[in-house]
């Protein structure tokens, strides 16, 4: 303990006796009042002076308390048997019957101050109870109204300092591992306490200066710490003020996660945007660029040496190319951005696979493909055009990485509630770790450094899948093909292919 605090604790305790003194004083002059009164000025009775002694005692309890009506008590008797029973002047009683007076007055005295004393810190507790009510309404309006241009916990310390007229508060965030201090006196040596009581989850109480360090717990862990010095407040206000502390601390960190994901999804749809307002400048020139090469290249060969023929080839098969990759960002930023919507349908499974076999035509030639689809497979209801690209992009995938000559086989089966669409390859296959990866955006294998492609084809597929509900999927090892595949919901019962 530091000269200071023994100091502060000498002070308040001088401060008390000198109060309690003073009480008792007044109480004695009281009782003395009325003993004048009746000796010099009233003649009266001693029953009367009795009565008048036991209203005293009565007013002295209820304005002051125990201690002072039990010691006026005992004076008033003494001064009653002393002035005015007989023999006066003495403190024995002549009469026996006035020894049974005198202790039933004493008795009684004692017994109303005591009753009068408990009802006055009864009234006083209520009071206390319906102040700490207020209080803790007022904290849990001003928590929930916190403003985000300021740390919560910051403004929460403050907020409690100035509702329970605390000198000192402090509040520990557990997460931030930051220190709030408010109030207008200073908080000393705290932090490590405070760390201390939300690390051990203990309650932590320095006698000396009236400090109380008590942890914030959530569900049971401690996120944080309180430290609240003179508060006096019961343990159940003190519980009611960890918890909305707890409350919002949680409340903030809620509120920074939707700030959070507000920012991350307008950022990600202003990113789709942009990209879909370029992806389609690209076109404009891309379609003048195709319709110049496709002219040239449908002229007769005498029109063009060899060679310029060549170059118009590999220009033609440049503009096909960022065709492709256009039309795949806009696809992709049309996905991120939300902005396309599902037109399903009722179709039959083989009849896609036949739909993007066609499209895929000019890049399967000469390929060996073998479409496995067993015959009394469920209809799907789904969105027709978007499922054939999934499949092109799969079948385009498989093309790039089998060997020529290797077969590729594409089918479908009927699974438990729904049916399955596969694509596979003889490839090299794909790792563990990069499963896992395949299907982000821009991703592409240590397979496909050397191919052509955008790493967009699966992400676009995967994101097609998922907005039916359902689920894309590869399996695959090393050295032995992958096989991609792909779930669909089947149609409602009674609809019509």
């Amino acid at each position: 303990m530091t000269v200071s605090n023994i100091h502060s604790v000498s002070g308040d305790f001088l401060l008390k006796a000198g109060r309690l003194t003073l009480r008792l004083l007044l109480a004695l002059s009281l009782v003395a009042a009325i003993t004048f009164v009746f000796i010099h000025l009233i003649q009266v009775n001693a029953t009367s002076v009795g009565f008048f002694y036991l209203v005293a005692i009565l007013m002295i309890a209820t304005a002051w308390g125990l201690v002072e009506s039990t010691v006026a008590s005992v004076v008033a008797m003494l001064c009653l048997n002393y002035f005015f029973l007989p023999p006066i002047g003495t403190l024995t009683v002549a009469d026996p019957q006035n020894w049974v007076a005198l202790f039933a007055f004493l008795a009684t005295a004692l017994t109303a101050s005591r009753l009068s004393a408990r009802l006055k810190r009864q009234r006083k507790e209520a009071q206390d109870r319906q102040s700490e009510m207020e209080r803790l309404y007022a904290l849990s309006r001003a928590i929930l109204l916190t403003d985000t241009i300021q740390p919560t916990a910051k403004q929460i310390a403050h907020q409690i300092s100035h509702a329970f007229d605390c000198p000192a508060v402090a509040l520990y965030d557990r997460k931030t591992n930051e220190v709030y201090v408010a109030g207008p006196e200073a908080f000393p040596n705290i932090d490590a306490k405070l760390r201390e009581s939300a690390i051990r989850s203990s309650v932590i109480r320095e006698n000396a200066d009236e400090t109380l360090i008590a942890p914030v717990r959530l569900g049971g862990e401690p996120i944080g710490s309180l430290a609240i010095k003179h508060a006096f407040m019961s343990d159940a206000a003190l519980q009611s003020v960890l918890s909305l502390v707890a409350v919002g601390l949680e409340k903030a960190r809620a509120q920074e996660e939707v700030n959070r994901a507000q920012v991350a999804r307008q950022s990600e749809e202003l990113k789709s945007t942009l990209l879909d307002a370029i992806a389609h400048e690209f076109k404009t020139p891309l379609t003048s660029i195709k319709a110049v090469t496709t002219d040239l290249l449908s002229d007769p060969e005498e029109s063009l040496s060899q060679q310029q023929r060549g170059l118009v080839a590999i220009a033609d098969d440049g503009a096909d190319r960022l065709a492709r990759l256009v039309n795949e960002a806009i696809q992709l930023a049309r996905i991120e951005g939300g902005k396309f919507q599902l037109n399903r349908e009722v179709h039959f499974p083989i009849s896609l696979i036949s739909a993007a076999l066609r499209q895929m035509k000019p890049l399967t030639d000469g390929r060996d493909l073998k479409v496995e689809a067993p015959d009394g497979l469920p209809l799907v209801f789904v969105d027709a055009e978007l499922i054939q690209m999934v499949i092109a992009h799969l079948i385009d995938n498989a093309v790039k990485y089998t060997p020529a000559g290797s077969p590729i086989r594409i089918g479908a089966r009927s699974t438990q509630g729904g049916v399955t669409i596969h694509v596979t390859d003889q490839g090299a296959g794909i790792t563990e770790d990069e499963q896992s990866r395949i299907f982000d955006k821009f991703y592409r294998g240590s397979r496909g450094q050397q191919l052509k492609g955008t790493g967009m084809g699966l992400a676009i597929a995967r994101e097609i899948i998922r907005a039916h509900g359902e689920e894309i999927w590869v399996r695959s090892n090393p050295d032995q093909g992958s096989e991609f595949c792909f779930s669909l919901p089947i149609a409602p019962a009674g609809s019509a292919g």
